[in-house]
């Protein structure tokens, strides 16, 4: 599960008002619920895209800190979408996945890469338990 932070000064609840719309706009309808960190996220079983076989995303709230978005795509193995004719369907799934992140954070690819690999980063700097 990867949690995404938002844009400087934003807020997750000012750019989706509605998570569970949200999601079954661009997963298809949600199926069921499963516990994240004290909190409750959104299960599709069965997406409209080929190419995933299984997500699950919501909001993961924090107190005294801005909410993040959790979002964990199960894809299906490359050769069985192929042998099923859904090549297509794999740039899509792409997109899909961008897009929904981008409208949901405010922050594109490049700064979602840049950013994950900052708290990396930061975590090799920080000691170890002694």
């Amino acid at each position: 599960m990867r949690e995404y932070k938002m844009r400087r000064g934003e807020h997750l609840e000012d750019r989706v008002d509605d998570m569970e719309a949200f999601i079954e706009d661009y997963f298809g309808p949600i199926t069921a619920t499963e516990e994240y960190k004290n909190g409750e996220l959104h299960v599709v079983e069965e997406p409209d895209n080929p190419v995933f076989q299984r997500v699950v995303a919501g909001t993961v709230e924090y107190s005294g800190k801005k909410n993040k978005l959790a979002l964990d795509i199960v894809e299906r193995p490359a050769e069985e979408v192929i042998a099923e004719g859904h090549v297509d369907a794999a740039e899509d799934a792409v997109n899909a996945k961008n897009d929904f992140l981008e409208e949901a954070t405010g922050r594109d690819a490049k700064a979602r890469r840049d950013s994950m690999k900052r708290d990396v980063e930061d975590d090799a700097e920080a000691p170890d338990n002694v």
